[in-house]
């Protein structure tokens, strides 16, 4: 689930999804504007296996649980972002 495996997608494993909210939290964001800049960057870039939110939830708890995530003020960044 969290890394790839014989039935998860490596597009769809944890990590990558992880890595996927990284690479669109470029200044802080809402929940919500996360989830619909991470939807926009996967059609662009071709990714199309389908994720829920629930999965983009548990992305983001695998962000936290590495330390590299802040929730402030109702905003998502990344660590050490202004």
């Amino acid at each position: 689930m969290i890394t790839p495996t014989k039935g998860i997608a490596p597009q769809r494993a944890l990590v990558s999804v992880a890595a996927q909210v990284a690479m669109v939290l470029k200044e802080p964001m809402t929940i919500s504007q996360t989830w619909a800049s991470l939807k926009e960057w996967r059609e662009r870039n071709r990714h199309t296996a389908p994720i829920s939110f629930g999965w983009f939830v548990l992305a983001v708890d695998v962000l936290f649980a590495l330390g590299a995530l802040e929730y402030d003020e109702g905003l998502l960044r990344k660590k050490g972002q202004n």
